[in-house]
């Protein structure tokens, strides 16, 4: 199977998963996911491929998610939940980076075959993982300060609460991708990959970062449909 179709298979296989979890969960399936997502992505974004006849990282969808999770809190939950969820992804990376490193102290037996690649893996981690997390802190609060800044915009303009939250989701999720993807490649990449190579990640990144961002809306309003339904554990 090609690396596109991956790709592609990727987004509904991750967001599908998502709404999921909201479904069976509610807000604390939300809560559960932003934790498996952030280990997951800081993890994958260390795999570079070739797709779309671009050069870029593994992650971007388990990113991406991260956001869609903050956007239905916010809509659903209000914005100290959403700040939550955020804390939440936070903690999730102190406590990763602590434990992967701890692994990394210990002897391996000789018929150990598994240290060497640990060690391949989880050498770059804290740099990553720190990188990511003060990005995830930064861009993350933003996201949250957009969303109800574009929601309290909508509402004055066209006097309803509940339309236009496509406005909302794509106007505060493409700004805040785009940040976390410039201050996430140069802080975890630069001096790693040569300038060059790291300028074509942060494109092919923030492409694919706008084709997740414009495909999650659906997610979001189908998200809200279980919610009002009262299809989800609240």
């Amino acid at each position: 199977m090609s690396n596109e179709v991956l790709l592609i298979l990727s987004i509904f296989i991750i967001y599908g998963s998502e709404l999921l979890f909201f479904k069976l969960f509610g807000k604390y399936g939300l809560f559960c996911f932003t934790s498996i997502a952030t280990i997951a992505a800081n993890i994958e974004v260390l795999i570079v491929v070739n797709a779309f006849r671009m050069e870029m990282t593994l992650g971007n969808v388990l990113f991406a998610s991260t956001f869609l999770v903050t956007d239905i809190v916010s809509e659903l939950y209000g914005k100290k939940e959403a700040q939550r969820a955020v804390n939440l992804g936070i903690a999730t990376s102190l406590v990763f980076i602590v434990f992967s490193q701890w692994w990394l102290l210990y002897t391996p037996a000789g018929s150990d075959f598994a240290m060497p690649a640990m060690r391949t893996i989880f050498s770059n981690t804290p740099r990553v993982m720190i990188v990511s997390m003060v990005v995830y802190a930064i861009v993350q609060r933003f996201d949250v300060w957009a969303y109800h800044k574009w929601w309290n915009f909508t509402e004055r303009k066209f006097g309803d609460r509940d339309k236009f939250l496509w406005i909302r989701n794509n106007g505060s999720t493409l700004i805040s991708q785009f940040l976390n993807n410039l201050l996430f490649n140069f802080g975890a990449f630069g001096g790693i990959h040569s300038v060059n190579t790291v300028m074509h990640i942060v494109l092919s990144s923030y492409i694919i970062f706008i084709v997740t961002s414009l495909t999650d809306t659906p997610f979001i309003y189908l998200a809200r449909k279980i919610y009002k339904n009262g299809y989800c554990k609240n």
